[in-house]
């Protein structure tokens, strides 16, 4: 049996200017222009530029009727120009040299490079479809995966073409000698052996090794079981087979990441913040990019004033200033919203630099310390989802390089002292650690949590392989050489 009812609750709802705020604070400095483009394009009460100076009023205020302000009238006094809102300039304002155009790089894609290298080829119009197949085959590092068979099938059902698995597989060898090097492999051991092939010119002992060892002691080499390499080969000389070891490493196993998969524009990280070492005082100052001049189109507050003196029951006129009332408020809540975001973003930044101040001064990743989004919120007294939208797509540019935000945030590792340590500050001494270790022999992680341990850390094995794997370490036996 259904039942009409009455039920009251209680929600709470963002605001335009609420939901404005919170898109514009995680859009970071690269994207923030043309953001603010696309509102200019959609708001004509939007305008970007200086100030200019206002023309003089000639009418006798005094013979302006009083505005009495109804529900269906608009109060003229809340769009004149102000301080708060005309051309605007944030704290952190940098030079004019911020705001020219930054260069942004192009390059021809693999796929472009690798079908010119076809034209010269002097293929007949078959060959040429086949290579051009093949090309399209070939995945963004520079492998083919696919079996010749099923390229042979989707030449015959795609450009009807009747063609073998040989006739395909010698195009295919034709385009393995294209650069880069290696390109056009169907897997690894194929793919070292064609750069060694390049560098074969019949007299480099080191080159004729190499190549004995991937094919004849892959398996091993991936392994890196040195020992039976030498056995295979022969050889008692670990010399002889270090160096050919050595040579095989310096190849290139992905010939195709080098290369763009697609004609894109690479843009240059931007910066959100600039952080300066000023004699010991550290000076910030956001990018000027995230500080643009705007201002309220000066022509609709002008359609105020005349709105303001003419016959307010004329329904037409009434109905035009609601639009320009309407594209007034959306002006000034988008200028509203740049400006919290300036604010929001130097307060997090600056509370960020004051938690990792010994850091920022030096650049000593030891100097870290643990950090939690909540850490800075309770010291900007903001939500931590706030910190979050800021830390998310921000990067800073400081004496020794630019650092995403994210960077700085890090869970703590407590010591024999009972002091907290930043994960980042033991991944440092693991990486010291290894790098300094006896390559014949290699520590393992049971090994570096007994020397952590000795240190202070008080960590886990479990724990030191996780930062071992998020350092990109491998494990001992693959880090162990001859």
């Amino acid at each position: 049996m259904q039942k009409l009812g009455l039920n009251q609750s209680l929600q709470q709802k963002l605001s335009p200017q609420q939901i404005q705020f919170i898109k514009l604070l995680q859009v970071p400095t690269a994207e923030l222009e043309s953001r603010i483009e696309e509102e200019l394009e959609n708001n004509p009460a939007l305008e970007e530029g200086e100030e200019r100076e206002l023309p003089e009023d000639t009418s006798n205020e005094d013979e302006m009727p009083e505005s009495n302000s109804t529900d269906d009238e608009v109060d003229i006094k809340d769009y004149l120009q102000d301080d708060d809102y005309s051309g605007y300039k944030m704290q952190g304002d940098g030079d004019d040299d911020d705001d020219r155009e930054m260069p942004i790089p192009m390059s021809t894609s693999l796929h472009e490079s690798l079908m010119n290298q076809l034209d010269f080829l002097g293929l007949n119009e078959k060959e040429y479809v086949i290579g051009k197949q093949l090309i399209g085959s070939i995945e963004s590092d520079g492998y083919i995966r696919r079996e010749l068979e099923a390229i042979v099938n989707d030449l015959a059902f795609s450009q009807g073409i009747e063609t073998s698995a040989e006739e395909v597989e010698s195009i295919l060898k034709r385009i393995q000698t294209f650069d880069p090097p290696g390109i056009a492999a169907r897997d690894l051991q194929e793919c070292l052996l064609l750069q060694l092939e390049r560098m074969d010119n019949g007299h480099n002992i080191d080159v004729a090794v190499a190549k004995k060892i991937i094919t004849e002691c892959f398996d091993e080499f991936t392994k890196k079981h040195y020992q039976k390499i030498q056995k295979k080969l022969e050889t008692e000389d670990e010399e002889f087979v270090k160096d050919a070891i050595e040579l095989i490493v310096r190849l290139n196993p992905k010939p195709g990441g080098g290369a763009q998969t697609s004609m894109v524009k690479n843009q240059y990280i931007i910066p959100d913040f600039i952080l300066t070492n000023n004699n010991g005082k550290l000076e910030l100052a956001l990018n000027s990019r995230n500080a643009p001049e705007l201002r309220i189109s000066r022509s609709y507050t002008e359609m105020f004033k005349a709105y303001d003196k003419s016959d307010k029951r004329d329904k037409k006129l009434k109905e035009a200033v609601t639009f320009v009332k309407q594209k007034l408020d959306a002006a000034k809540w988008f200028i509203d919203a740049i400006k919290q975001r300036q604010q929001t973003l130097l307060r997090t930044m600056r509370a960020i630099v004051d938690f990792q101040y010994d850091f920022f001064l030096e650049g000593d990743e030891t100097k870290l310390k643990p950090m939690i989004l909540k850490d800075i919120a309770n010291m900007i007294n903001m939500d931590i989802s706030t910190v979050s939208r800021v830390a998310s797509s921000k990067s800073v540019q400081t004496d020794f390089g630019i650092y995403p935000l994210k960077y700085f945030f890090s869970e703590g590792i407590s010591t024999d002292s009972g002091e907290e340590v930043s994960s980042r500050e033991v991944k440092q001494i693991i990486k010291e650690i290894i790098d300094s270790e006896d390559k014949t022999k290699p520590y393992s992680d049971d090994k570096l949590e007994k020397i952590l341990n000795e240190k202070g850390y008080n960590i886990a094995r479990r724990t030191v392989a996780k930062y071992r794997e998020q350092l990109n370490i491998p494990v001992a036996r693959l880090r162990k050489e001859i």
